[in-house]
């Protein structure tokens, strides 16, 4: 019997340098922050006890950023997912630091979660900030944001839910402004671009930083269903 094919990852997990205060931090405030990845439906209301938008971003990276935006809306209930276990290390030292209470992180698979353990119509705004671009074209089919992403997001958010877009490759840009026009489920209500001292409804990243000392330019997209 054929086994049945396994879909292209858009990440590959590149072990790094673990701190000992991130490698403590991933077992002392698991039971605090850190979502186990389900193959079911969870119940937000009851993770977060209580009823809120709900926002989820995809690869926070090292999360300072996505701490940053939990603190200053703690009106949204917040869910980070990202396979870099330094990186979620280093997002609970800070979310513990600012004390942050619907805040989770889920170590795992982003297509797998939205897939099996966030319901329909569950996510008010999600956030796809500088994904891995996979510059060279041999690589253009790893890349997240693609036809089969988008049916996912569709899914996924409410009727009123967007999609914030970020990226500073002007190739991968010049393709998510192509995918998206060319998917009629969504409308485009902002395109913003910067030199990256003007986000768009985001504190500046990690890698944000890192484009702008290259020199390139930043886009961020705001797209919303139709």
């Amino acid at each position: 019997m054929d086994k049945p094919k396994r879909e292209i990852r858009s990440f590959v997990r590149r072990p790094g340098r673990m701190t000992p205060a991130q490698r403590s931090a991933l077992e002392r405030l698991a039971a605090r922050y850190r979502l186990d990845y389900a193959s079911e439906r969870c119940s937000i209301e009851e993770t977060f006890t209580r009823a809120a938008p709900l926002l989820v971003e995809i690869g926070f990276g090292n999360g300072d950023s996505l701490v940053e935006w939990a603190s200053l809306n703690p009106d949204w209930n917040v869910i980070g997912i990202e396979v870099h276990e330094p990186g979620v290390g280093h997002c609970l030292l800070q979310a513990e630091k600012a004390t942050l209470e619907h805040f989770r992180v889920i170590t795992h698979d982003a297509i797998d979660v939205l897939d099996h353990q966030l319901g329909v119509d569950s996510i008010d705004r999600l956030n796809v900030y500088f994904p891995d671009p996979w510059p060279k074209k041999r690589h253009h089919k790893r890349r997240l944001l693609a036809p089969a992403f988008l049916d996912r997001v569709v899914a996924s958010l409410k009727p009123d839910g967007a999609l914030h877009i970020a990226t500073d490759w002007a190739n991968y840009a010049e393709y998510i402004d192509e995918l998206m026009a060319n998917d009629g489920r969504f409308a485009l209500d902002t395109r913003h671009e910067h030199d990256g001292t003007t986000p768009f409804m985001r504190p500046q990243t990690k890698f944000e930083r890192r484009g702008m000392r290259l020199g390139h330019a930043i886009v961020d997209w705001r797209y919303r269903l139709t």
